[in-house]
């Protein structure tokens, strides 16, 4: 049974924000599965019946109800109630469990409302009511907030544990659905790495019982997505998009997209190789030397680092998966997820406790080396940039629902380009294409001022150091940062 719930604010001027939440709700792989959102605009069920008796009779059979007070009252006459308020009124005559969400970030917001507005929100404030409401500035920072009070419904009601998503039981899974091959691979990996001797003759289930990955006799999530023959059959949201730009911006057409949902040792794997096949160093003719070997710009530690910390903390519960997006100026691994309370960015770039929100998936990680010991992977990845004379990766969180790992490129630095003799209208160019994604003859000749056959000398010096390298024919010639030697 699904529990239902009712969504409440002026129609005209919150559109947006209840259209988001039903949306939210639906596209989220846990609250799909219980809960299911009328919107009166969108399931308007009347049939002749007035509009106040068919919004009135869905508030009457529903479990929740959601009110999104904003800065309009609503439509009323004379001295009748808005449609919201009604429905706020019929909701808490029936003892319906009630979450209110006020758009603006202070009190001092509470000043311009219309009159109605702010007489509903003194009444939600009167302590004696006991009613939960909290505030919101942005469409995410509502979702943010209908999470939680959601996910503390699901608690009350025994539907969720406070376990997390890799310890629950995966439903319908079987021994047959776990990859034999791949659990051996993992055996014999984690004895060489970490001197992990599990006997090679038990069985499979006894084999992931060792790993903690059967509880009372049944398959986790975390098996299933580590070892799983077909984890994408359970898991739709378990997958890493990895996708290659042109320029600095996310914009079509794409250099590259390739989306990845086998285990989650394979999603690493083919993940790092596709950011590897992105980021080769360009080679150049040095006049005073032979041409080096090739050699990768961003130490691939830090970026499978990044990749595997995305997989182990990111929150399975939404339909999110993991993105991994290579910019001619940087890297970007994007997870749903945010922080644990306790834990800031700032901690992140010095030694600190480790709170993986999958630790079923993190200390198998471990065990095959994917992952460093508890809060010293991102020191590292800061470490061996340093030790490389390229920028050091950063982070950031966004309302603690989502994550991202910035690692900047910059492989043709300032230093590189005059050690190769470029002048300084040469590598004004190469700033131009590390910002545009290519450069034409013709962009070339305005930013320049160079006559045609100054374009053409520019452009082909270039070429012969391997710095740039023509895509197209004819008039439709571009030049881009070469990708090989």
């Amino acid at each position: 049974m699904k529990y239902k719930i009712f969504v409440s604010g002026v129609q005209k001027e919150l559109k947006e924000e209840r259209i988001a939440v039903k949306n939210f709700i639906e596209s989220d792989y846990l609250f799909k599965d219980h809960f299911k959102v009328f919107l009166f605009e969108k399931d308007n069920p009347s049939r002749g019946k007035s509009s106040e008796k068919a919004y009135l009779d869905e508030v009457k059979n529903t479990d929740i109800y959601i009110g999104i007070l904003g800065y309009k009252y609503g439509f009323s006459e004379s001295g009748s109630l808005s449609p919201t308020e009604t429905e706020f009124k019929k909701a808490e005559s029936l003892s319906k469990e009630i979450f209110i969400y006020i758009k603006g970030e202070n009190s001092k917001n509470d000043l311009i409302r219309e009159a109605g507005v702010q007489k509903m929100i003194k009444e939600i404030q009167n302590p004696k009511k006991g009613f939960c409401y909290k505030r919101f500035s942005s469409i995410d920072e509502l979702k943010s907030c209908l999470y939680e009070s959601l996910i503390s419904f699901l608690r009350e009601k025994g539907k969720v544990g406070l376990s997390n998503f890799d310890r629950r039981i995966c439903e319908g899974a079987k021994l047959a659905d776990i990859d034999e091959d791949k659990i051996e691979w993992f055996l014999r990996t984690a004895k060489q790495r970490r001197n992990l001797v599990i006997d090679p003759g038990l069985s499979v289930a006894d084999k992931l019982i060792h790993l903690n990955l059967i509880c009372d006799g049944k398959i986790t999530n975390a098996a299933i997505m580590l070892f799983g023959k077909n984890p994408h059959k359970y898991f739709l949201q378990s997958e890493i998009k990895c996708l290659q730009f042109f320029g600095v911006e996310v914009e079509k057409p794409f250099e590259s997209f390739k989306i990845f949902s086998d285990n989650l040792f394979e999603q690493v794997d083919k993940a790092l190789a596709f950011v590897l096949d992105s980021i080769k160093k360009p080679l150049f003719q040095r006049e005073d030397s032979a041409q080096a070997g090739r050699d990768y710009e961003i130490p691939v530690f830090a970026i499978q680092e990044a990749i595997v910390n995305a997989v182990a903390h990111r929150n399975y519960n939404t339909a999110s998966g993991v993105q991994v997006m290579v910019f001619s100026d940087r890297i970007e691994i994007v997870n749903s997820g945010g922080l644990p309370s306790g834990l800031s960015v700032e901690d992140l770039r010095k030694p600190h406790q480790s709170y993986p929100g999958n630790p079923l998936i993190a200390h198998v990680f471990f065990f095959a080396d994917y992952i460093q010991k508890s809060g010293t992977g991102t020191v590292e990845m800061i470490k061996q940039c340093k030790q490389k004379g390229v920028p050091e990766p950063y982070f950031e969180i966004k309302r603690n629902v989502e994550f991202k790992t910035i690692i900047p490129r910059d492989q043709l630095t300032q230093k590189v380009l005059e050690m190769a003799g470029l002048n300084d209208r040469q590598r004004a160019a190469i700033k131009y294409i590390k910002e545009k994604g290519k450069i034409t003859n013709r962009e070339y000749r305005k930013i320049s001022g160079l006559s045609d056959e100054g374009v053409r000398k520019d452009i082909n010096f270039m070429i012969s150091k391997k710095i740039i390298e023509p895509k197209g024919k004819g008039r439709s010639v571009s030049y881009r940062l070469s990708n090989g030697g």
